[in-house]
């Protein structure tokens, strides 16, 4: 089709589906606000999504031994504990995190500039084990006649529902976009209904001249679903800016991983061909029931 032919057809869908009014600004702000919400959801679910597989490598072999003592045997305790992990099967290496490294442990939850002279830390011990690890009783046990100021701690226990819970995150984030899709579907359905039943006498005297029903479901289908992908492009892209701009930082937990990264990338990119899919399938539907009706 050449540039004519385009803007004569344009032209009659002009005269078919006004270009301006209600049910273009419906369509225009309605994709463009489902698809601002999709692309935070979209982040939301892919940072949920990371931080679970994240979790999931970064814990899995590792366990900590926390040392709470007196002053005057922590020193003699801490060594005892790295003698007694460097001796026990299981485990690979043990080392002791030092100030700064539980200072950025700490800094999710009370942020940084801590009073350190006026709070007293524990000595942790990092521990690397093997896929079958230590003998936990047998290593408590000997702990506890060494140094009974030292705990434990496998991360295995509290692992597991932490990655369940970012993985439910995930889950529910997928559910959400599956709501925002059904609700611009419908939007867009109410918009096309409305739009058929002001233009019912165009639709009467194309049907006169010989217009046939796919015809005129085509030019309502055509025009819906350009609007619905210009609506939900510039939507996709205020949301890439306003992800783009959101705070990081270790100091934001869940929110410093928002955002895409590499193929990730995809999936904002769809949101206006698939806003412009639910729209030709909602619009479709609409046109064709309305028409039939109408008969």
């Amino acid at each position: 089709m050449n540039l004519r032919s385009f803007l004569s057809r344009d032209a009659t869908l002009n005269r078919v589906v006004p270009p301006s009014g209600f049910t273009a600004i419906l369509t225009l702000v309605s994709s463009g606000v489902m698809a601002f919400l999709a692309v935070f959801t979209l982040a939301l679910a892919m940072a949920a999504g990371d931080l679970a597989s994240n979790w999931e490598a970064e814990l899995a072999g590792t366990a900590t031994v926390r040392i709470t003592a007196s002053d005057d045997v922590l020193e003699a305790e801490t060594e005892a504990v790295l003698t007694a992990l460097s001796q026990t099967p299981g485990v690979v290496s043990s080392r002791r995190l030092d100030l700064s490294e539980q200072l950025e442990l700490l800094a999710p939850w009370f942020g940084t500039g801590l009073p350190l002279d006026e709070l007293r830390l524990p000595v942790l011990i990092d521990i690397m084990e093997t896929a079958e690890g230590p003998d936990r009783t047998g290593l408590e046990q000997r702990l506890a006649a060494e140094a009974p100021g030292a705990v434990y701690e496998s991360h295995g226990r509290w692992r597991a529902p932490l990655v369940e819970a970012a993985g439910r995150l995930r889950t529910l984030g997928y559910f959400a976009l599956f709501l925002i899709a059904v609700v611009t579907g419908v939007m867009i359905t109410l918009a096309a209904s409305t739009s058929l039943a002001a233009n019912a006498q165009v639709v009467d005297v194309l049907r006169l001249v010989g217009a046939k029903n796919g015809w005129i479901t085509g030019a309502f289908v055509l025009r819906f679903t350009v609007r619905a992908i210009l609506g939900a492009f510039i939507g996709t892209l205020v949301g890439i800016v306003a992800v783009a701009l959101m705070p990081g930082g270790i100091e934001t937990g869940i929110l410093s991983g928002l955002g895409f990264q590499g193929a990730e990338w995809i999936w904002p990119v769809l949101v206006p061909i698939i806003a412009g899919g639910t729209a030709a399938g909602a619009t479709f539907l609409s046109a064709g029931r309305t028409l039939r009706s109408a008969l």
